[in-house]
């Protein structure tokens, strides 16, 4: 069937896959280096205990069979090591029957992954990592040319992670339809970057227009993914753009390099490179990609309502596979920055002259004269869960007491987490939590304190503690 291949979107599937690839890569990769001390045997919510109250059919995950560190560090090191080897090419050198299991595996070893991960893998960027890897699997090979179906699949995943990011700031806070939000969104964002303090001091009236401007790319750019190209590939290339912007202004874990990369399944990049002569699709693999294209149409309904609902949820998976998901960011904007402040002191009392010395994150604000660095794509877990503590001690609850106990104990694998331990040698006597208020400096404060904030203390999270 002619109209079930589009040729032209060789280019753009080689770019779609290698970038998706890259982006399965860092996942994996993070997964393995932060899970010991988050979710281990150890870890500060562990696996064992977590299955135990969840049934299998909430949480479906090779971790049922078995689990221990060594074998989740193998499951993330495995997904690591054939990410790679997708990033290199490997699905165009197998028959076009293997690239389905090649890129069902990560799929499947990543959603375990994710069902075990409870508060720490709670963000939208899991799910929409998930269901745009479900789409790969049936993307083809060089065997095939990019089926038109699947094709279309990845737009409505894209129009969904775009429309429903924009409704949800128009329902939202009132600031997104005044144009003021980011008055305080550089500031206040969940882990500033490099060059977000340079960001929050542009003018007032180009930030009135940056917000105009998304709300055009996100309510009104959408829809035109599904029209004619050229206009479909300007549509794709405005996102990029905008996308683009965000990482540079920002640290979002993978979010916006995972948007891109949907972004460039649309594109057509035929003028590029001419696509080579490609074989007729076999009658079995046009059969799955039917059976897909169905069943995402059902599970497309529960989202879809979820866009026309006044009471829009965010980042809401309604199956437990994630493969049909509903995406949102930014209903409301905070317009002050909480920061909790880790500190420890090897005094033998809390005595009002004892020295306390702060615990340093790698990429939350702590030091004011420290500028934020650039992590994204790599995506922080303990640094975005403290700025959610920091809004409510709610979202702490779970994690925060086991975090204490572990830097009152020096554990190994937590310091890892952190950029700077006071406490090299001996374990701190008592460790305690304060919130202090972070605001951006002038350019003229920075100019003469070096200082990129300036904070003020605003109360007690933690009493000074000890272990018993």
């Amino acid at each position: 069937m002619d109209w079930f291949v589009a040729p032209d979107y060789w280019l753009a599937r080689l770019v779609f896959q290698r970038g998706l690839a890259a982006v399965y890569l860092v996942a994996f990769a993070g997964a393995a280096l932060q899970f010991r001390a988050l979710i281990g045997e150890r870890g500060m919510t562990p696996v064992p205990r977590y299955l135990e109250r969840v049934p299998w059919r909430a949480a479906p995950t090779l971790f049922r069979l078995h689990y221990s560190d060594r074998f989740f560090a193998g499951c993330a090191w495995a997904g690591a090591a054939l990410s790679a080897a997708l990033l290199a090419g490997v699905d165009r050198f197998v028959p076009l029957w293997a690239t389905l299991p090649l890129w069902l595996a990560p799929w499947a070893l990543y959603l375990s992954i994710v069902n075990v991960g409870q508060t720490w893998y709670g963000f939208g960027w899991e799910s929409l990592l998930l269901e745009t890897g479900f789409l790969a699997v049936f993307l083809g090979n060089d065997e095939v040319a990019p089926p038109v179906l699947v094709l279309f699949l990845l737009r409505w995943l894209l129009f969904r992670l775009e429309f429903g990011a924009g409704l949800i700031k128009l329902r939202g806070d009132a600031c997104w339809r005044k144009l003021t939000c980011l008055y305080f969104h550089h500031e206040t964002q969940p882990m500033p970057g490099p060059l977000s303090w340079f960001f929050h001091h542009l003018p007032r009236p180009l930030h009135r227009v940056e917000v105009a401007a998304n709300h055009v790319t996100q309510l009104a750019v959408p829809f035109l993914l599904f029209t004619p190209q050229p206009v479909a590939t300007v549509a794709a290339s405005v996102m990029i753009v905008t996308q683009v912007w965000l990482v540079l202004s920002g640290n979002f874990a993978w979010l916006n390099w995972l948007a891109i990369v949907i972004a460039a399944s649309a594109l057509d990049l035929s003028p590029l490179r001419s696509p080579p002569a490609l074989p007729a699709s076999p009658l079995w693999y046009e059969i799955l990609v039917f059976a897909l294209t169905a069943l995402v149409a059902v599970l497309s309904v529960r989202p879809a309502r979820n866009l026309l609902s006044r009471h829009q949820s965010m980042n809401r998976s309604y199956d437990v596979l994630h493969l049909v998901n509903t995406y949102g960011a930014f209903g409301s904007v905070g317009r002050i920055r909480d920061e909790i402040v880790i500190e420890g002191t090897a005094d033998a009392g809390p005595r009002p002259d004892a020295e306390w010395r702060a615990y340093e994150f790698h990429g939350k604000p702590g030091d004011p004269r420290r500028l934020p660095r650039q992590f994204a794509p790599y995506h922080l877990r303990l640094d975005w869960l403290m700025w959610f503590a920091a809004l409510s001690p709610a979202y702490a609850r779970p994690w925060f007491g086991p975090l204490v106990e572990r830097l009152l104990d020096n554990d190994r694998d937590t310091l890892r987490l952190l950029r700077h331990n006071p406490f090299p040698d001996t374990p701190p006597a008592y460790v305690r939590a304060r919130v202090f208020r972070y605001r951006y400096t002038t350019w003229r404060e920075l100019r003469e304190t070096g200082a990129w904030w300036e904070r003020t203390y605003v109360r007690e999270f933690l009493p000074p503690t000890r272990l018993r």
